[in-house]
């Protein structure tokens, strides 16, 4: 299915990678594409996940992971999309302006159920730090989910499940 046909509150599972970042990385991430430096990570067709992961206990992937605010990234995400990345999960209301950018980019904003971190973590079948490991349970990780539980939140054409 294309990110272009999901409508607002339509529930999938998700198999396949997110890209894990939240407030600290998308600040670094800016301050090199405003240098014009080369990105840790590819974002072309990725699917980030607003995201900081506990410590990952012995035998796991990864620790409990659950989706943190999105609006704290709203003033990013014209540059994630303008990145490649065709959609985002995390959880609570966007901004009129991320609306407006899922809706110029035809992007999709998905939220993740919250509250739910320890279980959401036994969807991560893999994951692996991609980049700024100083940043801690703030660095870039790249999961590897199965039958990930998501609501479309914002589709592309820039409806909304919360009436904006």
């Amino acid at each position: 299915m294309r990110i272009e046909e999901f409508k607002i509150g339509q529930e999938i599972l998700y198999s396949g990678k997110l890209i894990v970042m939240r407030d600290q990385a998308h600040k670094r991430l800016k301050d090199m594409v405003e240098k014009g430096e080369e990105l840790p990570v590819d974002l072309m067709g990725a699917v980030v996940f607003y995201a900081g992961p506990a410590k990952t206990p012995p035998g796991r992937p990864i620790g409990a992971i659950g989706p943190t605010t999105s609006a704290r990234m709203d003033d990013y995400l014209e540059m994630l999309f303008r990145l490649g990345v065709i959609a985002t999960v995390g959880k609570g209301k966007r901004t009129g302006k991320a609306i407006e950018a899922c809706k110029k980019w035809k992007r999709v904003y998905f939220v993740a159920p919250s509250g739910t971190a320890a279980a959401l973590a036994k969807r991560v079948k893999r994951a692996r730090l991609i980049a700024f490991e100083d940043l801690g349970p703030e660095a870039i990780y790249e999961l590897e989910v199965e039958d990930f539980p998501l609501l479309v939140a914002i589709d592309s054409l820039g409806n909304s499940v919360f009436g904006e």
